[in-house]
């Protein structure tokens, strides 16, 4: 059994190619992917070769952590069925070519208790639910935003999530007056016109390390920082401003098995709206051309390829 994956081959360059497919075992499922997101965040950084060091990572590889589409085979100890719609975070099925994380291919094998089935209505806005978990994490032991620095789909739905939670409405910042609109909720403005210096909890989404010192002089007394990013640089503060404001600096990591179940109910229930958030979408055929435009276009939110013509 084989595949069609994107693999980036070395940094900056990426191909189509057929890759054979480990043979499933009876706790594992064969999914048919219709739709796989593109992260602006780790899959850049891959792209660029800018990665830290990190378990599995090296070249060629796989990337891809936001596939969903439908369980063609389920093995006797799975405990999915057939015909199903899944979410599927991630894999590693591909032999000597890296699976990091392995989800941008028309076809998946993964174990049943990874897959999250998934409601038929979502369609591709499923592909959303790995970034909407990592939200709902890194709200999970901290305090509710009354700042969000980054307006791109992880700082939207902090944002929403925030609302949906009883909190008040945050104010996010950001710098792009193309990624400003949007808001549902709660207001955009450009840093340079917020004039508060008395917020009680930060969530940084920017992936922007430099930031950090800003964000510490924005705080009240005993205010805290939340990185909520992923930082490729060495990250480093002035320690006088945090002294004096008491600051703590928290560090969300990503989503973890219980998030998605719990975020996907969120969804279900309408509770968290997924709407406007995939902007572009392309057949997998043209993944050179997606993974261009998603990093390189300000405009693209979320790019999704598809995978349907191409099982």
């Amino acid at each position: 059994m084989e595949t069609l994956a994107v693999v980036i081959e070395e940094p900056e360059r990426l191909a189509l190619r057929r890759l054979d497919l480990s043979p499933p075992e009876a706790c594992d499922v064969v999914v048919d992917v219709q739709w796989s997101g593109i992260s602006t965040g780790t899959e850049r950084l891959l792209w660029l070769g800018r990665m830290p060091a990190f378990p599995g990572l090296g070249y060629p590889l796989v990337p891809g952590y936001e596939p969903v589409g439908r369980v063609v085979r389920a093995g006797a100890a799975s405990g999915r069925r057939e015909g199903e719609l899944v979410f599927v975070p991630g894999a590693r099925c591909f032999g000597p070519v890296r699976g990091l994380f392995g989800g941008a291919a028309a076809r998946l094998v993964a174990a049943g208790d990874r897959v999250l089935p998934v409601d038929e209505t979502l369609g591709d806005r499923a592909v959303l639910l790995a970034l909407a978990a990592t939200a709902h994490h890194a709200l999970a032991d901290g305090r509710l935003p009354d700042l969000i620095v980054g307006h791109g789909v992880l700082g939207r739905l902090l944002a929403r999530l925030a609302v949906a939670n009883g909190g008040e409405p945050p104010t996010v910042w950001e710098r792009n007056p193309v990624r400003c609109a949007g808001a549902e909720g709660y207001r955009v403005i450009h840093p340079e016109e917020d004039p508060r210096h008395d917020y009680r909890a930060v969530y940084d989404v920017s992936g922007d390390g430099a930031l950090l010192d800003a964000l510490i002089g924005r705080l009240a007394r005993g205010g805290e920082v939340t990185l909520a990013g992923f930082y490729a640089a060495p990250l480093s503060f002035a320690f006088p401003p945090a002294f004096m404001r008491e600051a703590r600096i928290r560090i969300a990591a990503e989503w973890t098995p219980p998030d998605l179940p719990e975020v996907r109910d969120l969804v279900e229930t309408g509770r968290l709206s997924l709407d406007g958030l995939i902007t572009h979408r392309l057949d997998a055929g043209r993944a050179g051309e997606a993974y261009r435009t998603a990093f390189g276009d300000p405009a693209c939110l979320k790019m999704i390829l598809d995978w349907r013509s191409r099982s």
